[in-house]
């Protein structure tokens, strides 16, 4: 069985979890589904694994998944209910599962070092926690990140509503583009040139690992479209030309419904929960990227009668910050001022800092020394304020926070876990902390993250 160790205990040495390998050469199936047995004592095995993916027609590409394929499994748990997933590693390199968005005890976390050992190959470590929030979340590993999320380990996490919503139809839309050339061979997943600007871009772009993806909408109705960007580099500019549609969500979190308008800016690791009217059966809508077509939305017949809008989701049950008294603290994003690389010593560029510092990802006792320590129970307003030329999606574990300003555009105050920091933006994002432990604080342009722009923030 598995175990949880505590930070320190990890540090002081130890080397491995206390788990044995599942069968050697077994015929093991990549992910077994929902565990019908109670004494299992979990409700899912997700298995990781390599997998060949037909990401280019006519060619095969070496990708890894979680489960029968990329980006992996969709997991679906109730609001308030526990979820418990026995993780099986059977690829060739260490790895571990992070769940993007959810609100956790730090040892389900699954930072290497941190929260947790990465798990290694053969063996298996047990995730078990309450899901407090309703919304769309995701999951994917934080060791090798480059690597490992772009062969494709990543996966949506949907928390379903504890009440019925007045949504009778629904979609999952996982975008990702990938480091592949023509033939679906995989390309460099970080180039120190581009990590340096706005981030090594994939080539190819995918709606739930298809290129060109179709989804059908049944006609007339209106379904809840959710929209995942699990992408390493791309923000969205997602528009949906002629299309009636509004906002329910952001990042998991509900918000007053509102048209959805010209576009959105969706950054790496964000989400936005959709409503859609369909057209008439027959008729399709372009899901776009600016100018580019990612997929298209293709109205079906449908007998049932046309619906009204549901009404506004339920709130998560997040603390409101106290803005009177709240303790204010600034973070700076900026570029480092270099693009040398080392090549001796087997470690990426120092490319970026946060307020002077840049993050070692190979330094496993970084976390030792956190940019911030808060109080727990006590309110903060973080001023974020991006002094380069290149946007940055600014992602907090373990907590919310809600963005409440912006210099850069009006805010409707809203809570999310990941902000979309525009060039040369400053913006305050408020919340309470009221979650115990050390948490990852970091940009998620993936090769960003990984050349420096991540910090540790302590909640004790």
């Amino acid at each position: 069985m598995s175990r949880s160790f505590s930070r320190r205990q990890i540090l002081g040495g130890l080397t491995g979890l206390a788990v044995v390998g599942v069968g050697a050469g077994g015929g093991y199936r990549y992910w077994l589904g929902k565990v019908a047995e109670a004494e299992a004592g979990h409700d899912y095995e997700l298995i990781a694994a390599p997998l060949d993916v037909e990401l280019v027609p006519g060619h095969t590409t070496q990708a890894w998944a979680f489960g029968p394929s990329a980006p992996g499994t969709e997991l679906r748990v109730r609001q308030g209910e526990w979820l418990r997933v026995r993780f099986i590693n059977h690829l060739p390199v260490a790895t571990t599962i992070h769940w993007h968005g959810i609100r956790l005890p730090l040892e389900m976390d699954g930072v290497p070092y941190v929260s947790q050992l990465p798990v290694l190959p053969g063996e298996y470590f047990d995730y078990k926690f309450r899901v407090p929030d309703a919304g769309s979340y995701w999951y994917h590993p934080h060791v090798n990140s480059s690597e490992e999320l772009g062969r494709g380990l990543v996966g949506p996490l949907i928390v379903e509503e504890r009440e019925p919503t007045g949504f009778k139809h629904e979609r999952t839309l996982s975008l990702k583009s990938w480091h592949v050339d023509e033939e679906g061979a995989f390309v460099a997943f970080s180039v120190p040139r581009e990590a340096a600007r706005g981030g090594t871009a994939g080539r190819l772009s995918t709606i739930n690992g298809v290129s060109q993806a179709v989804i059908d909408l049944p006609a007339g109705q209106i379904t809840r479209v959710r929209l995942l960007n699990l992408d390493n580099t791309l923000t969205y500019r997602l528009n949906i030309p002629d299309v009636d549609a509004q906002i329910y969500a952001l990042d998991g979190n509900p918000i007053e419904p509102r048209p959805l308008g010209k576009e959105y800016w969706l950054g790496p690791g964000m989400r936005i929960c959709l409503a859609i009217k369909a057209p008439p059966a027959g008729e399709e809508l372009s899901i776009r990227n600016g100018p580019v077509r990612l997929g298209t939305f293709r109205s079906v017949a449908n007998a049932d009668a046309p619906t009204e809008w549901p009404p506004a989701l339920p709130a998560n049950p997040i603390s409101e910050p106290d803005l009177a008294n709240a303790e204010k603290l600034n973070f700076n994003f900026e570029w480092v001022g270099s693009v040398s690389v080392n090549v001796d010593n087997g470690k990426p560029p120092s490319l970026w800092q946060i307020n002077g510092q840049a993050w070692d990802i190979t330094d496993k006792t970084c976390a030792d020394r956190p940019i911030a320590k808060l109080e727990k129970g006590k309110s903060y307003i973080f001023e974020l304020k991006n002094m380069t030329q290149y946007q940055h999606p600014i992602h907090l574990h373990g907590m919310s926070f809600k963005v409440i300003a912006s210099n850069r555009h009006a805010v409707i105050p809203y809570f999310t876990d990941t902000y979309l920091l525009g060039k040369n933006e400053r913006a305050r994002v408020a919340l309470v902390a009221d979650n115990p432990g050390v948490w990852m604080f970091h940009c998620h342009v993936i090769d960003h993250m990984e050349t420096g722009l991540m910090a540790a923030i302590e909640v004790a």
